[in-house]
C-alpha cells in the first residue's frame, strides 16, 4: 500500500463526494456509534436478560427502535469493525481477520473509504474514542482514515489501569491521543473515555459532529467497578465477571445520554448502539460468561450466537420510539443508512454491500433489503463463509464450541456444509443439508461466486 498524506488524501476523498454539500446546515443530525464488544446476542434487559441490569440500554430501546436481526459484519473484531466502517463485507475491504496488535502492522487499507470520510465530506467534525484494532500505522490509525480527533488503543485489548496490552508478549504500552503515545498510568479507561466523549461533543456542540465510541467492554479483561462486582457478587463465576462489566459499560453509556439530554443535543444526534458480535468463550475471559440465548454459536464462528447482536438506533422526534424490527439487517448497513439520514454521498466508486434500512426503522412492514447476504471469516480454502437466502442459511468450514439445548456436536460433514432454515430451527441444531441437496448446490454456487467476486477485487 503507498500511503496518502492527510493532505493528499482529504483531496483524494473530496473528488469522491464531490456532490456533496460542502457547508454544514442544521438539518444534518448529529452521529454518535456506539459499538459494544464481545456482548452476548441477549445480554441486555431488553433482549430478554433477567439476570442483568442495563437500564439505558433499555433507555435507548424506549426511545428508539430495537432490532431482534441485526447480523454483525463479522464474527472477529477487526472484521466487524471495518464492515462497520465501510459498508462492505469485511474481506472486500482487506480486512479477512484480526489486526495484529502490534505497533508497525498495517490493517485496513488507507484507499478504503469511511463513515468518517463520507460524513467530513459533508461538513462534520470526526472523532474517535475507544477501539481502533484497524491498523497499527500512521496512515492505518485512525487520523489517517477520516479521523479529525483520535483518542484511544490501535490495538484488541488493553488493561484498563495500566493501558498496557499483556496478551501477547512483549508487555506493550497501547494509549494514544491523534497518533501520539500518551501515559496516563492508573487513571481507568472508562473514566477517560467518558471524559473524551464529553469534551468531543462539547467542542463540537454546535455540529454536526461524528463520534465512534468503540467502547472496548464487555470484552477481557473484564474490570468492571467495585460498584457491580459488590452487585453481581452471588452470580456464579463466570457470568458474575461478565455481568459486572455488562452493567459498567450501560452505567458509562447512561452518563453519555445524560450529557446529550444536558446539552440540548440528545433530539439533534443520532444515536447507534451495537456490539461488535457474539460473546467470547476464550480462556482470557474465563471461557464464557456472555450468552447467546436460544442461538448456536458465539465470537469466531458464523452460527447466528456468533453474528446476531443487540442493536438499537435512536432519534427521538424523527425516528419511531419504543418499536422492535424483527426484518434481517447487516452492520454494512449503517454506512448508507447514515448517509441517507444526513444527506451525504454513499462512496459509487466501489461495492458498497451495505443498503440503507431507513424505511426498515420508519416501517415494521417493509421488506428487508437483503433477499441474499453473504459473510465470510478468514481467506482461502479455510475461510469460515455463510449465504444466507430469506431463511435459508447454508454455513461452510462451520465451527463452534457452545450450543443450545438439543444440538449435538458437529461432525465432520456438519462442518464442511450446515444447512439450516431459521424459520423453523432458530437454534440451527440440526443439519438438513442431505434433505435438500439441490438448495445446497445452488447456494454452493452463490457463495462460491460471492469469494471469487472478492478475491479478484482484492487481488487487483
Amino acid at each position: 500500500m503507498i500511503p496518502l498524506s492527510p493532505l493528499f488524501r482529504a483531496v483524494f476523498v473530496s473528488f469522491l463526494f464531490a456532490g456533496a454539500a460542502a457547508a454544514a446546515t442544521p438539518e444534518k443530525p448529529n452521529v454518535l456509534i456506539i459499538y459494544t464488544d464481545d456482548q452476548g446476542s441477549v445480554d441486555a434487559n431488553c433482549y430478554g436478560s433477567h439476570d442483568l441490569i442495563t437500564p439505558n440500554i433499555d433507555r435507548l430501546a424506549s426511545t428508539g427502535v430495537r432490532f431482534t436481526q441485526m447480523l454483525a459484519p463479522s464474527a472477529i473484531c477487526s472484521s466487524s469493525r471495518a464492515g462497520l466502517m465501510t459498508g462492505r463485507i469485511p474481506p472486500r475491504a482487506g480486512v479477512a481477520g484480526n489486526v495484529s496488535s502490534e505497533k508497525g502492522h498495517e490493517g485496513m487499507p488507507q484507499s478504503e473509504v469511511t463513515i468518517a470520510d463520507m460524513l467530513k465530506a459533508q461538513g462534520y467534525a470526526t472523532g474517535h474514542v475507544g477501539k481502533w484494532h484497524l491498523g497499527y500505522t500512521p496512515e492505518t490509525m485512525p487520523n489517517g482514515q477520516g479521523f479529525d480527533y483520535s483518542f484511544g488503543h490501535m490495538g484488541g485489548c488493553i488493561d484498563n489501569y495500566s493501558h498496557f496490552f499483556y496478551w501477547n508478549g512483549p508487555n506493550r504500552h497501547d494509549l494514544w491521543k491523534n497518533g501520539e503515545e500518551i501515559w496516563r498510568d492508573g487513571e481507568y479507561f472508562g473514566d477517560l473515555m467518558i471524559g473524551e466523549v464529553k469534551s468531543f461533543i462539547d467542542r463540537q456542540k454546535d455540529g454536526p459532529f461524528f463520534l465512534y465510541w468503540a467502547i472496548n467492554w464487555p470484552h477481557y479483561p473484564l474490570q468492571g467497578t467495585s460498584k457491580w462486582r459488590e452487585k453481581y457478587k452471588d452470580l456464579p463465576s463466570p457470568r458474575d465477571k461478565y455481568a459486572t462489566f455488562v452493567s459498567t459499560t450501560d452505567e458509562f453509556i447512561g452518563k453519555v445520554l445524560d450529557h446529550l439530554e444536558a446539552t440540548g443535543l440528545r433530539e439533534k444526534t443520532l444515536v447507534i448502539y451495537q456490539s461488535d458480535h457474539g460473546h467470547s468463550v476464550e480462556e482470557r475471559t474465563f471461557f464464557g460468561g456472555g450468552s447467546a440465548g436460544p442461538y448456536r454459536g458465539h465470537k469466531g464462528n458464523l452460527f447466528e450466537g456468533g453474528l446476531r447482536v443487540p442493536s438499537i438506533v435512536s432519534l427521538p422526534g424523527t425516528l419511531p420510539q419504543g418499536e422492535v424490527r424483527d426484518q434481517l439487517v447487516v452492520g454494512t448497513d449503517w454506512l448508507p443508512t447514515i448517509a441517507e439520514l444526513t444527506g451525504a454521498n454513499v462512496p459509487d466508486d466501489r461495492p458498497i454491500d451495505g443498503r440503507s434500512i431507513l424505511p426498515v426503522i420508519q416501517d415494521a412492514k417493509a421488506k428487508t433489503p437483503h433477499d441474499t447476504y453473504y459473510w465470510q471469516l478468514g481467506a482461502g480454502k479455510n475461510a469460515q463463509w455463510v449465504i444466507r437466502e430469506g431463511d435459508w442459511k447454508l454455513y461452510g468450514n462451520a465451527r463452534e464450541n457452545v450450543r443450545p439445548d438439543g444440538a449435538t456436536e458437529l461432525t465432520k460433514e456438519d462442518k464442511q456444509l450446515f444447512l439450516a432454515n431459521l424459520a423453523e430451527d432458530l437454534g440451527e441444531t440440526t443439519n438438513v443439508a442431505d434433505q435438500n441437496a439441490d438448495l445446497v448446490n445452488v447456494l454452493s454456487a452463490m457463495a462460491k461466486e460471492m469469494s471469487l467476486g472478492i478475491e479478484a477485487e482484492v487481488g487487483k
